[in-house]
């Protein structure tokens, strides 16, 4: 019994001492980490109040009496605590055909200027007036909402989508950019005091290909929408043929990040040979190069893998078997899962909780959204029915509407493996727009100077188009480092001189 005693009272002791050593009581490191928080935000609001002066954007309100129909209540959405604002949404069609039944939904929360992006993921758990990302018990307000920078339109598209209406029937992306202007058209015939506003147009992933593609049109058809189109942002971009964006690249990134990984020897030896077999180990030192040689080839004959050479899938797959949790969209993290109230926290759908949020009754009937479509993130309906018949962006638009843009943005979060930051070096250097291809200067190592915190990741500017690589990111920037979301709105905005 003694010696029991003596040995919980040593345990108690050594923790009492550890304790004392540190110095750092829960409540201490709270208002460490506040402070912290608090310096980062003033830094950041004293660049937009600087170049606005003024505390914020107005709201705009509407005179046709339709706009009634879309309006939502900020006090009354369902789960959130807080009031966000007025806001209106609905379904619009895509023409003024009488008998159209294609319809895309849309959020819209407004004020002085517009900008275009996606909903819904984006708006919940990324840019929105309220946060609810994976992991958080409830909503929260979202400091670095866009909405403090900009009125926010958040459309739900191509056709086939979410609550979209209608069956998809678009063969490439000047289908698609040709259906968003049409909702666009109707759109202003109801809110029609976004006349005239500058105006943005903003996406991530795949939207590398509908952004470029939409912008486009738009300044190619001068007037078809009564918007000024000042420029262009998109994160984590599909911009090339998927060689460049997730093979070349593959090696490269699993060693920078070996330790998370975690691959033994054997396996990594395994991964060398194929990537040298496949031409991908010494791509970057032959083809990339600043200012760029010439064109920059393919590492074999195939735009996706040359068979047997698909060494993302054998990362991918390899990963899985370490940890379970490998999330391609940020490879940190780990079990357990985080609940998702969208369904889909990382690599593969994982429904924790049934109705997800919005296939949620109430907040269908708030958004005015059609309550019997079954909503899922990711619809399982090919949008191009026989596929995008369209070039990447890089090789066609992108060009075209960099110099046409006042300013141009390309994100990237360097924990994104399933379209890797590397991939979209190289088709920025195969790419040629005013006048020259690619950058003419490398890229500097932690060169993007993020507000209040320091070196945040590389940057560099030529020409109309600043790319951004953001630390600590995966393939969500504004979810996963919404703070640099920020301020690369706020230089895209013309509220800040450089990224």
């Amino acid at each position: 019994m003694w010696k029991l005693f003596n040995a919980v009272l040593l345990a108690a002791c050594c923790s009492n001492l550890y304790i004392h050593a540190r110095q750092m009581s829960p409540s201490h490191l709270k208002a460490r980490q506040q402070a912290v928080m608090d310096a980062r935000r003033s830094a950041s609001s004293r660049v937009t109040d600087r170049k606005t002066n003024s505390t914020g954007p107005q709201n705009i309100t509407f005179t046709n009496p339709k706009a009634s129909e879309f309006y939502v209540d900020g006090a009354s959405i369902p789960e959130v605590t807080f009031d966000v604002g007025p806001s209106w949404a609905g379904l619009l069609p895509i023409s003024s055909s009488p008998n159209e039944t294609r319809k895309l939904p849309n959020i819209q929360h407004l004020s002085a200027t517009l900008g275009l992006t996606a909903v819904p993921a984006g708006l919940l758990e990324e840019n929105g007036p309220f946060s609810w990302s994976p992991g958080t018990a409830a909503p929260v307000v979202n400091e670095y909402s866009w909405t403090n920078l900009s009125s926010v339109l958040w459309i739900e598209q191509p056709t086939g989508v979410g609550f979209s209406q209608g069956e998809p029937n678009i063969k490439g992306e000047d289908d698609l950019a040709a259906q968003l202007v049409g909702f666009l058209q109707q759109f202003l015939e109801i809110f029609s005091e976004l006349k005239g506003k500058n105006f943005y147009i903003t996406g991530e992933s795949y939207a590398g290909m509908y952004v470029p593609y939409i912008a486009n049109y738009i300044y190619e058809n001068p007037g078809t929408v009564d918007l000024n189109l000042k420029g262009i942002w998109i994160g984590d971009p599909t911009t090339s043929w998927n060689v460049v964006h997730t093979q070349i690249p593959a090696l490269h990134f699993v060693k920078k990040y070996k330790n998370v990984f975690a691959f033994n020897s054997t396996y990594m030896d395994h991964l060398e040979k194929k990537s040298a077999r496949c031409h991908y180990t010494d791509y970057f030192e032959k083809h990339v190069s600043y200012p760029p040689k010439g064109l920059l080839p393919l590492p074999g004959r195939s735009t996706e893998s040359d068979p047997d050479c698909d060494i993302w899938d054998d990362i991918f797959e390899a990963a899985l078997i370490i940890n379970p949790a490998f999330n391609v969209y940020r490879i940190f993290d780990v079990l357990p899962v985080l609940w998702d109230v969208l369904g889909f926290p990382g690599s593969f759908p994982n429904i924790q909780s049934s109705p997800l949020y919005f296939d949620r009754m109430d907040v269908k009937e708030a958004i005015h959204a059609p309550v019997d479509v079954n909503w899922t993130e990711c619809a399982n309906i090919n949008v191009f029915p026989q596929g995008d018949n369209s070039l990447p962006s890089s090789l066609s638009v992108l060009p075209n509407v960099i110099e046409k843009s006042e300013r141009s943005v390309i994100v990237h979060g360097l924990a994104d493996f399933v379209l890797i930051a590397e991939g979209t070096r190289i088709a920025i250097q195969n790419m040629t727009w005013n006048g020259k291809q690619g950058f003419q200067n490398p890229i500097q190592s932690e060169s993007f100077l993020l507000d209040g915190v320091g070196s945040f990741g590389n940057m560099h500017s030529e020409r109309g188009l600043a790319y951004v690589e953001v630390s600590l990111s995966g393939h969500m920037v504004p979810e996963y480092q919404p703070q640099a979301a920020f301020q690369l709105m706020q230089y895209l905005m013309g509220f800040r001189d450089s990224p």
